[in-house]
């Protein structure tokens, strides 16, 4: 059986690259998109209703993880990161991006409609994503009573993060210019400890991410404790 999906929207997101994406939805709130209707669900028609809704569902595709995917044979088991990266588990007992048809799906705040774009918060979603479809959270039915999952019982626990203060300057001057709460943002994403959990890093060791044309680059200066170095505009860097 050959099944074809059609995106319904974009997502615009802070995030260009996957590294230091919140590993689920809600854990950074300052992480806000605009999902563009496509053709042909760009009308207001789409989206009457929604208006009453405080929260929805995007079922979207994993499309860098689907395109090496491709060249790749089905993987039965992986390894979550919440496991350390090195346990393995079935792939259904695990929300890992390298599944069966790449899809994914996130509860993301609605903050308003404009046009024919949603605004959402606490995403956890690449620029670019392909949304295959947006549902309303509905609280009776999707918030269960007495669910568990032992495997990822509760949230992660964040690390400390602290700033240079010229670091902690540049965020507040690009936070004007996009008008976005980038000091938030990035300490929320880093406070999750993005790096691999298996890795020890130096102080010397410096890592870097990409959220809009921004490149914030940190350090830990101390287990379980990161330092912002800098917040730099990309095209700034490389002129």
């Amino acid at each position: 059986m050959t099944i074809t999906l059609h995106p319904v929207a974009i997502a615009h997101t802070p995030f260009a690259e996957k590294f230091a994406i919140p590993r689920q939805p809600a854990l950074a709130p300052a992480a806000r998109a605009r999902i563009e209707l496509l053709p042909p669900y760009n009308s207001p028609l789409a989206l009457e209703g929604l208006q009453q809704v405080s929260h929805v569902w995007l079922i979207f595709q994993f499309h860098q993880a689907l395109a090496s995917s491709r060249q790749q044979p089905a993987s039965l088991r992986v390894r979550p990161p919440r496991l350390g990266g090195n346990e393995k588990i079935g792939v259904f007992a695990s929300r890992a991006t390298h599944r069966p048809n790449s899809l994914g799906q996130s509860v993301v705040a609605l903050e308003k409609i404009e046009g024919c774009s949603l605004w959402v918060s606490g995403v956890d979603l690449l620029d670019g994503t392909p949304i295959l479809d947006i549902k309303p959270y509905v609280p009776y039915a999707d918030a269960v009573d007495g669910a568990h999952n032992q495997i990822a019982s509760d949230a992660p626990t964040l690390i400390d993060v602290n700033w240079q203060t010229q670091a902690l300057d540049q965020a507040q001057q690009q936070a004007s210019r996009l008008n976005q709460d980038v000091v938030a943002l990035v300490q929320q994403c880093l406070a999750q400890d993005p790096k691999p959990a298996y890795q020890q890093p130096t102080p010397e060791r410096h890592y870097g991410a990409q959220f809009w044309d921004l490149n914030i680059r940190w350090h830990y200066p101390a287990p379980n404790r990161i330092c912002v170095l800098a917040v730099e505009r990309i095209s700034a860097v490389s002129e």
